[in-house]
């Protein structure tokens, strides 16, 4: 079992399953909606997600294609992807504990943070999946 909370600790989730596809996206829009370099997140599956606390307090916010994020409305902490209104991901950062997973493809690296240092050994794509660098 997985567990994951946001940052005041109000929100709380459980994954009984196994995350897959963990990938970190450095596109300009995963920078400013995380605050941060790049997203580090894993796919769900939707059945194997449930909150355990907070639901309440989670805002989304959709953008382009019904993809869209859900975050706590105290701390801002982004805790999981929606897409159609689903959870279909979660954000590495909110999990607890070790979610047994590794990073398994940087994406959007075209537009990365030019200070940003990504690390070797790992598959680069310039834009999504489609091209590697």
């Amino acid at each position: 079992m997985i567990t994951g909370e946001c940052f005041c600790g109000k929100v709380k989730y459980q994954v009984d399953g196994k995350l897959r596809d963990a990938k970190s996206c450095h596109c300009s829009g995963c920078r400013k909606a995380f605050s941060s370099q790049a997203s580090a997140s894993a796919l769900v599956e939707p059945q194997d997600f449930k909150w355990l606390s907070g639901e309440d307090l989670l805002t989304s916010y959709v953008g382009k294609h019904d993809f869209g994020i859900q975050f706590c409305n105290l701390c801002g902490s982004t805790l999981c992807s929606i897409f159609n209104d689903t959870i279909h991901g979660i954000t590495l950062g909110c999990v607890n504990g070790d979610p047994e997973i590794d990073i398994g493809m940087h994406i959007y690296v075209g537009s990365k943070a030019k200070w940003e240092v990504i690390p070797e050994g790992v598959p680069q794509y310039k834009e999504g999946l489609s091209e590697d660098v």
